[in-house]
């Protein structure tokens, strides 16, 4: 098959590993620099000489890697831990009334803040992920979907969503969380962007991005507003003085020290490389696996077969390492992986294989 996608052995190399690897939906496995940075600050915790210097430079290394990575200005970029508190954060500023559209698929975090806030008269319309496009109309204030599926990798048009929401005046929240990494979007059109750092970022889990238009971020309030929000974190540790920054790191949290150093490295590592790389890297594996088992491409990183049950602890033990979500068994191609873990992992899945792939096999729209 033609490999000319795929990204030098020599990135590949980067990586530490005993399995074929194909849960970075998961949990991304990180590259040998941002593990041992890692494992170097807790070292330094041990010792007593971590110090908030230390902390406060990996922070920014990884809020611009971020930025660069998607293209947006750094200045648009806050950092915190969890992808549920940005998009609670976007939830408890819609008013009594608001309309929010979200995919009925979707993973719980895009939705829940949203259902939550129903009891205050927020109405929550759920769609199928494929009519959200034409969900859009004028009664709708926001509309909120990750950008690629967790349980199957279909991927949302963002393109034409944004074009809709536009016309129509409405927002946009989209997490990138399975999609940030690998899959280009014109992310400085959307108004809110969030995006967890441990799967296709490659960082340890406990950091998160959040990224939007200055308009919209402008009609935010600051609701965990904190000392590492402020313009001069040094001197805002204490009073009552409100100091926060003027741009969107006055929605900063404060970050998990340890997660910052280690997603650092590894977010450089990915935005020198570039999403378009990445992707088509990712997805010429993910369409090789498909086209080796009798499936149609799904253009996506992400892969939903239908397997026996009996096939995730069987595989696992045979060192091949997926998971299961919504009844199928997903798999996920990253830089952690090659050619050659791929021609592994067709052997041993395909005896386990169900005859429902032919018929149920998950298509992706679009055209990429």
């Amino acid at each position: 098959m033609d490999t000319a996608p795929l990204l030098p052995s020599s990135i590949r190399d980067q990586f530490t590993r005993e399995v074929v690897y194909l849960n970075t939906a998961t949990c991304g496995l990180p590259p040998r620099v941002a593990h041992e940075a890692t494992l170097a600050v807790e070292r330094d915790r041990a010792r007593g000489r971590l110090t908030l210097d230390i902390a406060h430079q990996a922070v920014e290394r990884s809020r611009a890697a971020f930025a660069r990575l998607v293209g947006v200005p750094v200045s648009r970029v806050a950092v915190g831990s969890q992808a549920s508190f940005f998009v609670g954060l976007v939830a408890a500023s819609l008013p009594p009334g608001a309309t929010v559209v979200v995919a009925e698929e979707d993973f719980t975090s895009v939705t829940y803040p949203f259902l939550a806030a129903t009891g205050r008269g927020v109405t929550v319309r759920p769609v199928p992920l494929d009519r959200i496009i034409d969900a859009v109309d004028t009664s709708v204030d926001l509309v909120s979907v990750s950008v690629v599926q967790s349980a199957d990798g279909r991927i949302v048009d963002v393109p034409a969503l944004l074009d809709a929401a536009a016309t129509h005046g409405a927002r946009v929240l989209l997490d990138t969380t399975q999609s940030s990494g690998w899959l280009p979007i014109p992310a400085d059109r959307v108004d809110y962007l969030v995006c967890s750092a441990y799967k296709w970022l490659l960082g340890p889990r406990g950091a998160c991005f959040f990224a939007g238009t200055d308009d919209a971020l402008a009609e935010l309030t600051p609701i965990a507003a904190n000392w590492f929000a402020a313009e001069d974190i040094t001197s805002a540790f204490y009073g009552t003085e409100l100091r926060l920054a003027s741009d969107a790191r006055r929605f900063d949290l404060s970050p998990a020290w340890a997660s910052c150093v280690g997603l650092a490295p590894a977010l450089e590592l990915l935005a020198d490389l570039g999403e378009a790389a990445l992707g088509a890297h990712n997805v010429a594996l993910a369409n090789r696996f498909c086209a080796a088992l009798g499936l149609p491409p799904t253009d996506s990183a992400i892969v939903s077969v239908a397997v026996d049950a009996k096939a995730q602890q069987v595989l696992a033990d045979a060192g091949i390492v997926a998971a299961m979500r919504a009844g199928r068994m997903r798999c996920a191609f990253h830089l952690s992986t090659d050619a050659a873990d791929v021609d592994r992992a067709v052997e041993e899945i395909g005896p386990y294989l169900r005859d429902a792939n032919l018929e149920e096999a998950v298509r992706v729209p679009g055209d990429r």
